[in-house]
């Protein structure tokens, strides 16, 4: 009986989870870029995004790694860049031992 129900599951419903990490941000220009949300980083009490472009063109399989900042409202998020590369780097280290059997990083 069990088998009969999962084959009931709708196709597109693994595509709606696919699509449920997808951020959209706007660059200095005002264009919209898509971002696929990996993962939240805790660093020195500050919160970090780790993003990959879902641009394939753009920089094949390099993260984003953006700050996240407060703002009046509960429903929107605010990000900045963050200049500091010894804190990009470190947060970079969290999330590399977090998904380290999830990912196959590349040493440059």
């Amino acid at each position: 009986m069990d088998e009969e129900l999962n084959n009931n599951v709708p196709e597109n419903m693994e595509n709606e989870e696919e699509f449920d990490n997808i951020i959209t941000l706007n660059d200095e220009d005002g264009n919209e870029i898509q971002f696929e949300f990996l993962d939240l980083i805790e660093y020195e009490g500050e919160e970090y995004v780790v993003l990959l472009p879902t641009d394939e063109e753009d920089d094949a399989g390099e993260v984003l790694i953006l700050k996240l900042e407060d703002t009046d409202s509960e429903e929107e998020e605010s990000y900045v860049s963050v200049d500091d590369e010894e804190i990009l780097n470190k947060v970079f280290e969290i999330f590399k031992e977090k998904f380290k059997d999830e990912f196959n990083f590349v040493e440059e």
